[in-house]
């Protein structure tokens, strides 16, 4: 860390501390999350910024925070197919919902497509930004500064893994190999009640020679009659599914690291700017987009670039989405959301491995990664023109601390915050030099 870092590293540190011990938990939605963007609008405020909040509709279970749902589906079916040996219409309702959930989840978990939102409880997110604009008023350019004001359910699997936080593989198989298994039993029993609902829909309803065979044979006998025990088997599984996130909210994440170092991060730029115009970039706008309800399926950077599609705030724009910068070891820039299909702008993937060299950064990952799961909010800024990558400085492996109460401002160190600081102002004098020679060209893959 730059000695003339320390003061910006040393108040990121206290917003980040303040977060998780005076605000706590910050579910999509909920009063933690909104009075956090409240206390980030009032630091805005004290930099002579003008804070702007902007409210949108969020349902948080419909994405990632509804996965147990999926586990209670699971058990549903299970039980459900006792009843189904004599009454096999009753495979045609399984068949239906199992459908319906799976379209759920590959709809609105994997692909955070909001379709289903309107069919779960609803709750009121904002969005907090302010701008910083050139003394003259004139730009040419926009750099956002953006970071998500929410944290995550407390992912229990990976909070029961604290006790290997010394033996990764272990912690990963008592994880992951929990609901990984669910995973299997929760779609073997919805592709079987498919299956059954086809051949006894085959059966009875069209006289299908095929499906007389099916249900004649011999190792369709033997396997209906494993079918006794093995939803027994299966309904264990989805139980691990159903107790994949807890409930409770007094037990979620307390964000330091995801994503209060972000969002802190972030404001400490735009006050570095603020207080140094003449270091300001060029003919640059400097916003900083504090966004709700990232966890609820990327939601708070949606509804930015949904409500000022066609506005000039993202015309000729550059979005550093920064999002957990706490693991010393592993600083590195996300270059791709892979569950979203979504490829981020390839200049500034050049510039974030520049400025690392600069500062001698040695990172794990060699400073670059792909989203493993879920996503980021640079994917809607991508898929809106705008040119955007993640910035993280977190173990890519989802450890013990990855969305669980462990996540503490004790377990980092403030000068890991302090050189996620100077990287951004790095990047910053690279996105000026850019501009001068070839002005905005939009993303870049």
């Amino acid at each position: 860390m730059k000695p003339e870092s320390k003061k910006y590293a040393d108040e990121a540190y206290a917003i980040v501390q303040h977060a998780e011990k005076e605000i706590g938990s910050r579910l999509p939605g909920s009063d933690g999350e909104r009075k956090f963007a409240d206390y980030m609008a009032q630091k805005l405020a004290d930099i002579g910024l003008k804070p702007v909040k902007e409210e949108f509709a969020v349902s948080p279970r419909a994405s990632i925070g509804g996965i147990p749902y999926a586990g209670y589906a699971g058990i549903i079916l299970c039980v459900a197919s006792y009843f189904a040996r004599h009454l096999p219409s009753l495979w045609f309702a399984m068949a239906g919902f199992a459908i319906l959930v799976i379209a759920w989840l590959i709809l609105s978990v994997f692909l955070y497509n909001p379709c289903f939102d309107m069919f779960f409880k609803r709750e009121i997110s904002q969005n907090v930004y302010g701008e910083l604009t050139p003394e003259d008023g004139e730009y040419d350019y926009s750099i956002i500064l953006s970071g998500h004001l929410d944290t995550s359910w407390c992912w229990k699997h990976s909070e029961h893994s604290f006790k290997h936080r010394n033996d990764p593989i272990k912690g990963i198989i008592a994880t992951y190999g929990k609901v990984g298994f669910g995973a299997v039993c929760y779609f073997f029993m919805a592709f079987f009640s498919i299956f059954m609902a086809i051949v006894y829909g085959a059966y009875n309803l069209f006289e299908a020679q095929w499906a007389y065979n099916v249900m004649s044979a011999r190792g369709f006998n033997t396997f209906y009659n494993l079918m006794l025990i093995i939803p027994i088997i299966c309904a264990v599984g989805c139980c691990f599914v159903a107790m994949w996130n807890d409930s409770d909210p007094k037990n979620a994440s307390k964000g330091a690291m995801d994503n209060a170092t972000g969002i802190a991060l972030g404001y400490e730029v735009i006050k570095y700017f603020k207080e140094n115009p003449e270091k300001m970039p060029p003919r640059c706008r400097i916003i900083n987009l504090n966004c709700g309800s990232e966890e609820a399926g990327l939601r708070g950077s949606m509804a930015f670039t949904e409500q000022h599609k066609g506005e000039p705030i993202l015309d000729n724009a550059w979005n550093i989405n920064i999002d957990s910068v706490a693991d010393k070891d592993y600083f590195e820039v996300v270059i791709q959301d892979d569950w979203q299909f979504t490829r981020f702008d390839k200049d500034l993937e050049e510039m974030f491995k520049q400025t690392f060299a600069e500062l001698e950064i040695e990172s794990k990952t060699g400073g670059c990664i792909h989203n493993p799961v879920g996503g980021c909010d640079s994917t809607p800024m991508t898929k809106a023109g705008i040119k955007s990558v993640t910035f993280a400085a977190q173990n890519p492996m989802l450890t013990y601390y990855y969305h669980t109460w462990r996540d503490t401002s004790d377990r980092f160190e403030p000068e890991t915050v302090g050189t996620g600081f100077d990287v951004l102002l790095g990047v910053i004098d690279k996105i000026a030099a850019f501009q001068a020679v070839n002005n905005f060209n939009g993303p870049r893959k």
